[in-house]
């Protein structure tokens, strides 16, 4: 085949393929490489494709960059890399093996489960030949994705609502998973970008109270070939393999005919409905590790480009992967190509895309400069002091599978950290301990919950800054996309993975459930009185999570108790299982009710959102402190009652004074017990009930109060009795 020799390109460091003049300009990492091809793909009337090769000019600092004329959008290629092969030295140039251009921003085509798509000699089972030391002759182009020329124009941007933290509502959901089943939605918009920005999604969206939704990535990602050949799929997406092309499979069939650009706008459209509609779009990203998975796995983009220069490495010969992910691969984040790739996907989403903000997937891989974590690494702090992403939000999950991977509190400001200490805490008070009571056994004491309650300053009160990065940088929740839904915490003790094909053996053991003495679902009449208790412990989650202090996030369902019948890792799971279901009962809709009405109290009163953390005493100008704690006789409370295991029952007292606002007195009864509750004095003046777990619904307030206005209203000293396992919520008087 004749390989002709690219024009140079307008800015060789520009890199990905932009349209430029008369053509395209294309430019790419390949630092170890003695040539790199440009590989143009043309559909042939047999369904294949023919291909012509550009020799790119270079290297210049590893770059290696050129300019074809006549190529537009829609044009599908990629690169062929020469160099040593040396699997050993983790050099594993193979031109058979057409390489994805890590910048491309639509792709087309899937990965098909073949051989040919490994650089060294594979049998049938895909299983290593020869030690994996052999280098594969079989050209990989039919099975592999294409990168796809596109044009970035788009003419219906619409800014984000910029919502600040103080009033941000986060729900993590899936596209597809969210829309599979939804009411009212047009059948061909089912699981798809189009189907979430739709008017029947947003409106439960408005109505529910949330302001940002957090997707599950949507970064194009392959699924594990162990899933693939089980018949499964990587439903989640964590297994990123373009981290600058939207998944073709979430867009509609309409647009993945009409071809990867319509994709594209397609995306870019979903988030311009968004924010018509007052709703941020915050991304989940996976930049710790590809879809290439470890030594022994395919050659798609990185491997085949370089290697050493962006896989983490253990530094001997034979040269081996370090994991500190789980996924068989880490990328480097010492090279600086490595940081570039990362911080240059993150302006593109948010500079073309639109989108408001980013939860990083296992952040400490991020900032591990090799083995060990900091808070300084320059991609960390390039991306808080970047102009553009310091704009938006960044949130970490502050963890991973290395040495000393856990590092919650731990990251640079502005960022904000999921908070797994908030989730079990809240957990074990409401249902391991109460769980382990019912069984004659003790639990903890309240220190642990009331840390959590009042925004975990023990966490994020420290840093640079005084005062640390205050309660907002704390995302609270109780349930994530990984784990029980809060529906299957109130209903399992353990897990039930067996749709997973592991044997149940994947899948946290550490879920912090109770399911109030019948596992799973509860049909007979014999079990039935448990289900009344279950909803209410479903409502002291939400209520817990709603009324403390940081910034709450919801998971998609989990507003009317969705549940995955008890399977606690559904990341393989593109069905039912997984799917959110809309038929809602009585008391699902009850629920639905419930934290509709938790999230507008949330929302009016900023008293229950703080944006400092509290100090125990009263604001100049105040008598009443802006955070206190009583016990059930409404006395202040005292080391021995912090320590004793046997209190459970507790009263915090909010000051909002600080905030224009009436004080909040939220009441915990975590005994099995109904209790008699004195309640705090406060400023003196009568406090007003505005919500009780105990109420199925919130109507219930509503209906008591017509009838008996005076019965929501208690003074201070008053005695109330309080429903077992229950929470209140009191506002002093206006």
């Amino acid at each position: 085949m004749d390989v002709l020799r690219a024009d140079h390109a307008a800015n060789p460091r520009r890199l990905g393929a932009h349209l430029v003049g008369d053509g395209v300009d294309v430019a790419v990492v390949a630092s170890r490489a003695r040539e790199v091809e440009l590989c143009l793909l043309d559909p042939a009337g047999d369904g294949t494709f023919t291909e012509r090769r550009y020799l790119l000019r270079g290297p210049v600092a590893g770059v290696w960059h050129g300019h074809v004329p006549g190529v537009g959008p829609g044009q599908r290629y990629g690169f062929r890399v020469h160099g040593h092969w040396d699997p050993a030295a983790g050099l594993r140039h193979n031109p058979a093996k057409l390489q994805l251009d890590p910048y491309a921003r639509a792709i087309d085509g899937a990965v098909a489960l073949v051989p040919q798509i490994h650089d060294h000699l594979v049998g049938p089972d895909l299983a290593p030949l020869d030690g994996g030391t052999s280098a594969d002759p079989a050209d990989s182009a039919p099975y592999v994705p294409h990168g796809v020329v596109v044009d970035d124009a788009f003419d219906g941007h619409v800014p984000g609502p910029r919502v600040p933290w103080s009033r941000t509502v986060l729900y993590e959901a899936h596209v597809r998973g969210l829309t599979m089943r939804l009411p009212g939605l047009p059948e061909e918009l089912r699981g798809t970008y189009a189907g979430l920005a739709n008017p029947v999604t947003i409106a439960h969206l408005k109505s529910l109270g949330v302001t940002t939704i957090e997707l599950l990535p949507i970064h194009a990602s392959m699924s594990e070939p162990f899933l693939t050949t089980k018949g499964l799929s990587n439903y989640w997406g964590y297994n990123t393999l373009a981290f600058f092309a939207p998944e073709p499979r979430y867009a509609t069939r309409a647009a993945r005919e009409a071809g990867p650009q319509a994709v594209l706008a397609e995306v870019k459209g979903m988030v311009a409905l968004l924010h018509a509609a007052g709703l941020e779009v915050v991304l989940d990203v996976v930049y710790n590790h590809t879809c290439e998975g470890g030594s022994h796995g395919p050659s798609l983009s990185l491997r085949g480009l370089d290697n050493t220069g962006y896989y983490l490495h253990d530094g001997v010969a034979p040269a081996r992967l370090v994991d500190v992910t789980g996924c068989g691969n880490s990328l480097d984040f010492r090279r600086t190509r490595v940081v570039q790739l990362a911080l240059d996907s993150l302006r593109y989403w948010v500079e073309e895309v639109d989108v408001d903000g980013f939860r990083f997937d296992l952040a400490v891989t991020l900032g591990r400069n090799g083995g060990d974590y900091t808070p300084y690494h320059p991609f960390l702090v390039a991306m808080v002091t970047d102009p553009v992403l310091s704009s938006v939000k960044l949130i970490a999950e502050p963890w991973d599978l290395g040495p000393g991977g856990w590092r919650t509190g731990q990251f640079p400001a502005p960022m904000a950290d999921w908070n797994d200490k908030f989730r079990n805490a809240v957990r074990t008070f409401w249902l391991a301990d109460a769980g382990a009571a019912s069984h004659g056994h003790t639990g903890h004491d309240l220190r642990e919950l009331a840390t959590r309650m009042s925004g975990s300053a023990d966490l994020f009160g420290l840093g640079e800054v005084p005062g640390g990065r205050g309660p907002l940088s704390s995302v609270n929740y109780v349930t994530a996309h990984d784990g029980f839904t809060l529906a299957d915490l109130v209903a399992y003790d353990h897990k039930h993975n067996e749709a997973n094909l592991e044997g149940n053996r994947d899948g946290t053991n550490d879920n912090r459930s109770w399911n109030h003495g019948v596992e799973g679902a509860v049909k007979d009449s014999i079990a039935a009185p448990i289900l009344p208790l279950r909803r209410r412990s479903m409502r002291n989650l939400m209520g817990t999570l709603l009324l403390s202090a940081g910034t709450p996030m919801i998971t998609a369902g989990d507003e009317f108790g969705r549940s995955q019948h008890g399977n606690n890792n559904a990341y393989c799971q593109d069905n039912e299982i997984s799917w959110v279901g809309w038929e809602l009962a009585p008391w699902r809709r009850d629920m639905l009710e419930t934290t509709q009405y938790l999230l507008r109290l949330r929302a009016e009163h900023p008293v229950l959102r703080p944006t400092r953390f509290a100090t125990g005493r009263p604001d100049p100008g105040d008598d009443v402190a802006d955070l206190a704690w009583f016990d059930g006789a409404g006395l202040a409370m005292t080391a021995h009652r912090w320590y004793d295991v046997h209190n459970r029952v507790l009263q915090m007292l909010r000051s909002g004074r600080r905030s224009a606002d009436r004080d909040a007195l939220v009441l915990i009864n975590g005994s099995l017990d109904q209790q008699m509750v004195t309640l705090a004095e406060g400023r003196g003046g009568d406090y007003e009930l505005v919500w009780d777990s105990a109420w199925e619904r919130p109507e219930y307030q509503r209906t008591t109060s017509d009838s008996d206005p005076l019965s929501l209203i208690a003074s201070p000293h008053e005695v109330v009795e309080m429903e077992s396992l229950s929470m209140r919520l009191y506002l002093s008087m206006p």
